[in-house]
């Protein structure tokens, strides 16, 4: 497959949502292993593991965030459509700048997805939208391109389990502490890297990138 692949400008808004479990289990979701037979790797976890839930934003400049996804007893909930509108409407659109000159990218989750979040997405960015369901559609499984995936995940996953933090609470506040720690500078370099990636991609018209992966 082709494809083409172009960022209008590096004022984008990427979405983040991530699982941060207190027993330090990491969830390896973008991990891919390409190979002509099973791998036959296992993850073990615990059934109901004790976890906080957060969204952030990444652009150039900053990091909008973070936004924890939970319950009145303060208790990590699933990211369902209804709550992630109630997270754009309350806490990202009072967050972001300039709105009618940033793009917001998000992945193709349902509730990413869902008529009545792209309609609310298309009134707070008009047409400036890169996801699946817009004008500017986005490559499904494609971790290696988007700042998010190749950077910020695994930046957090490694920082935040450092000091071995014992409650919710304190992982929370690993969390604040990282994401404050990134300089505009460090955000600027990641989004040209996101360019060059895409670039890498189209000059390999879709294949897997090869090394381009291992750069953050």
């Amino acid at each position: 497959m082709i494809i083409a692949i172009k960022f209008p400008s590096l004022n984008n808004l990427c979405n983040f949502e991530a699982h941060f479990h207190l027993d330090g289990f990491i969830n390896k979701q973008n991990c891919r292993i390409w190979s002509t037979e099973s791998p036959k790797v296992k993850h073990q976890r615990k059934l109901n593991p004790s976890k906080c839930t957060v969204w952030s934003g990444i652009t150039t400049y900053d990091i909008i965030g973070s936004f924890f996804s939970e319950d009145d007893d303060d208790n990590a909930v699933t990211v369902n459509g209804e709550r992630y509108r109630t997270m754009l409407k309350d806490f990202v659109i009072h967050a972001i700048p300039n709105k009618p000159r940033m793009w917001f990218q998000q992945d193709g989750a349902t509730c990413h997805t869902a008529k009545q979040t792209m309609k609310l997405l298309s009134q707070i960015f008009g047409n400036r939208i890169m996801s699946r369901g817009s004008a500017f559609g986005w490559p499904p499984r494609s971790p290696d391109l988007t700042s998010p995936d190749f950077f910020l995940r695994g930046y957090l996953k490694d920082s935040v389990y450092i000091n071995n933090k014992r409650t919710i609470m304190q992982i929370k506040e690993n969390i604040h502490e990282e994401i404050k720690a990134l300089t505009p500078k460090s955000l600027t370099v990641v989004m040209k890297h996101a360019i060059d990636r895409s670039r890498f991609c189209e000059a390999a018209r879709g294949r897997h990138l090869n090394d381009v992966i291992f750069r953050s």
